[in-house]
């Protein structure tokens, strides 16, 4: 891994690849801005559906008012407001929670509701153990079989005192610089929901790294990103395949596969901002004291 000397991450321990003579699959580049949204619904809202190997996301960008969910699901949910202008109005488990953001919020499982009472983009993970939603993704196709390389979910411990709806705004969160932005975890994501940036980034101080066994999933919800991707190299040169440098616009969703060295630049002139989405939550990140802000109802294995 490489990273300046001042970013958090160089601390984190460096690991010795896997061996592994499965094929490495290709980066996604699904870009929103571009693209036709899988659903549109009667009051008007878009919705676009993809999927990693262990989670499926939903990106709404809603009418007001309208209802943009409604369903049972056997796993909790994450749902992400993206901004002052998302706020939603939820209701399960014989409770109703109104929220605006930006903020995190962790449905339960079971049967919910939710209600935009605002026009700024929502963002719904579940996962793609939810058959009837992993199959509606548009990259569907791409998961007709499991990609070998990424470690299957395996959901973390239950919260502490049971399932329930919790919404972490991210207003409450002050800076820290000892902290790498702004993470939260469940018992099936992290999240990493960084703070909007302004203007380009630095090209002298990028982040080149891999992922031993897991996705990442970048998703681009102000501005413009360039991804860029370099796949390994293995005996088989008919495999190889060259260096991704994708620009992709807002929204966007970037799908990283193990073990390519990848890093994502903003190129934006003006608000670039991004949130980084694993499935599961991560060890190492999980290991610093004080990085996940909600790790006290969270557990991790073994605590």
């Amino acid at each position: 891994m490489t990273y300046t000397k001042d970013d958090l991450r160089a601390a984190l321990s460096a690991k010795t690849p896997k061996q592994s003579g499965d094929a490495i699959a290709a980066p996604q580049f699904l870009d929103f801005s571009v693209t036709a949204p899988s659903a549109v619904t009667g009051a008007g809202s878009r919705q676009w559906i993809v999927r990693g190997q262990n989670f499926v996301l939903i990106h709404t960008q809603p009418a007001s008012g309208d209802t943009i969910f409604s369903a049972e699901l056997t796993s909790e949910q994450v749902v992400l407001l993206i901004d002052e202008n998302s706020a939603i109005r939820g209701t399960g488990s014989g409770e109703q929670h109104t929220v605006t953001g930006p903020a995190l919020v962790v449905v339960p499982p079971g049967s919910s509701e939710i209600v935009s009472t605002g026009a700024g983009p929502i963002v719904q993970l579940i996962q793609s153990d939810e058959a009837e939603w992993a199959k509606r993704a548009a990259n569907a196709d791409r998961y007709a079989e499991p990609h070998p390389r990424v470690a299957p979910l395996e959901p973390w411990p239950e919260p502490v005192r049971g399932y329930r709806w919790r919404t972490y705004l991210m207003a409450d969160v002050p800076e820290d610089p000892k902290r790498f932005g702004r993470l939260f975890r469940t018992r099936a994501f992290m999240v990493g929901f960084f703070k909007p940036g302004n203007g380009p980034r630095d090209p002298h101080r990028l982040s080149p790294h891999t992922h031993d066994d897991f996705e990442q999933c970048s998703l681009v919800v102000a501005g413009t990103y360039i991804h860029h991707i370099q796949t390994p190299w293995g005996p088989d040169a008919t495999s190889w395949r060259p260096e991704d440098h994708a620009r992709v616009g807002s929204p966007s969703v970037a799908i990283i596969p193990p073990p390519t060295v990848h890093t994502s630049q903003a190129i934006g002139s003006g608000v670039n901002h991004l949130i980084d989405i694993f499935s599961g939550p991560r060890h190492d990140f999980s290991a610093q004291p004080g990085w996940v802000l909600n790790a006290d109802e969270y557990p991790a294995p073994g605590n």
